[in-house]
């Protein structure tokens, strides 16, 4: 994906919003900040405790980034508290 591409999907998301998908196929819009729980140990984090999401974000391969305590991590690494 090119940066003009990237620039042009992303005009139409928010860094404060997240949609997601339940168990049982319900869309939910969650707003920043939201809770997350930390699946396994990852930089300053560690596995089990629970921490807020500042921001959303995407890299250039459109894989979702959670902003945590000013510092970027994989969405793969949490669980959404809802």
């Amino acid at each position: 994906m090119t940066k003009k591409e990237l620039a042009e999907t992303l005009k139409y998301s928010s860094p404060n919003v997240l949609y997601v998908i339940t168990w049982n196929n319900i869309l939910k819009k969650v707003f920043c900040p939201f809770e997350v729980r930390v699946m396994h140990n990852i930089g300053d984090l560690y596995c089990g405790e629970e921490v807020f999401v500042e921001e959303v974000k995407v890299d250039m391969e459109l894989t979702t980034i959670y902003i945590i305590r000013g510092k970027a991590y994989y969405y793969y690494h949490f669980e959404i508290i809802i």
